[in-house]
């Protein structure tokens, strides 16, 4: 049976289509890790700190880094300038690109990618994100930051090493505006505040829950096996959550991806880290999206901007659940 569910964080609508996973192969699924590089020695390993720029911050124990923080050699986003948009043409139209673009490298591990970090050093991945953020927010030029991790070549990594980029730029993207717009037409109360008991009456798509913390695969999963990871509490800014909401995130990333490779396999994935512009505020409530790399988006997606997922989340939350318990 086919349904059509709407996302209200996006307003698009997803297909969830189950028969079509019986086609044959239909997971195209690849190793997350990426093959050598080819020039060696990796930057971002501990004795080659030359090979990247200084480091803007490191978190240190017993005189090692544990987390090191830099600037992008190739940064998207570079200058102080504010957004300034000109209109050069009928259909030409350019803005400034003003912004901070740093990388966050998760351990001194080569091989060492979120699911294999321990809850500490989760943790410690999670605080230097929102410190960063919370320096970022006092630049009277910056207007939202977006934080991801790239794991494997087909979610967008290009060196092998585990790491996440931060970028903080002088604009909010469509995508996080349309986020806003949805937290603002869900008059009852907060959005997400309501999926989580939503999802808690109900019981059918819950990945995994404490006290600080509850993971689904939401009812508009858009990609088979796609998790949300939903702090309890409400916040709409990531830099000015409390560390235990930070560190219990962490850890539930990584007990969810751990999940997911038990599940299908070591697929490429994204996680996406969403938290409100920095001078807005409600209604919005941060949140991370687990985007796993196990379809490709083929044409009727891009034609239409409707995704069709081929699990439906209930299943996958299921399948998902028996491997965190076990």
């Amino acid at each position: 049976m086919t349904e059509m569910r709407l996302d209200p964080l996006s307003g698009r609508w997803v297909v969830i289509s189950q028969a079509r996973s019986e086609r044959p192969d239909a997971f195209v699924l690849h190793a997350k890790r990426l093959e050598h590089e080819p020039l060696e020695p990796c930057p971002f390993c501990p004795g080659h700190e030359e090979e990247t720029p200084p480091a803007l911050v490191t978190y240190d124990e017993d005189g090692a880094w544990k987390v090191r923080i830099v600037p992008n050699k190739y940064p998207a986003f570079e200058g102080d300038q504010p957004f300034v948009v000109e209109n050069r043409g009928p259909v030409f139209t350019e803005g400034t690109a003003g912004g901070i673009h740093e990388v966050l490298i998760l351990s001194p591990e080569h091989g060492a990618a979120w699911p294999d970090l321990d809850d500490h050093q989760a943790g410690l991945v999670m605080k230097a994100m929102r410190d960063r953020m919370e320096m970022h927010s006092h630049e009277s030029y910056l207007r939202y930051s977006q934080a991801i991790v790239n794991a494997g070549r087909e979610a967008g990594a290009s060196v092998e090493h585990p790491h996440g980029q931060l970028m903080s730029m002088s604009f909010v993207p469509r995508e996080l505006a349309e986020e806003q717009a949805r937290f603002a037409r869900f008059t009852a109360r907060c959005l997400l505040c309501t999926t989580i008991e939503a999802e808690e009456s109900v019981g059918h798509r819950i990945v995994f829950q404490d006290d600080h913390v509850v993971v689904i695969s939401p009812y508009w999963a858009s990609v088979p096996y796609e998790m949300l990871v939903l702090p309890r509490h409400h916040t709409p800014h990531l830099h000015t959550a409390a560390d235990v909401d930070v560190e219990s995130v962490g850890r539930a990333i990584g007990i969810a991806l751990r999940a997911l490779v038990s599940t299908i396999g070591d697929a490429a994935y994204n996680l996406v880290f969403h938290s409100a512009p920095f001078k807005m505020g409600e209604p919005f409530h941060w949140h991370v999206h687990i985007v796993p790399k196990a379809t490709t988006r083929a044409g009727f997606e891009m034609g239409t901007g409707v995704a069709i997922n081929i699990v439906p989340p209930e299943a996958a939350a299921i399948e998902l659940a028996a491997h965190v318990l076990s």
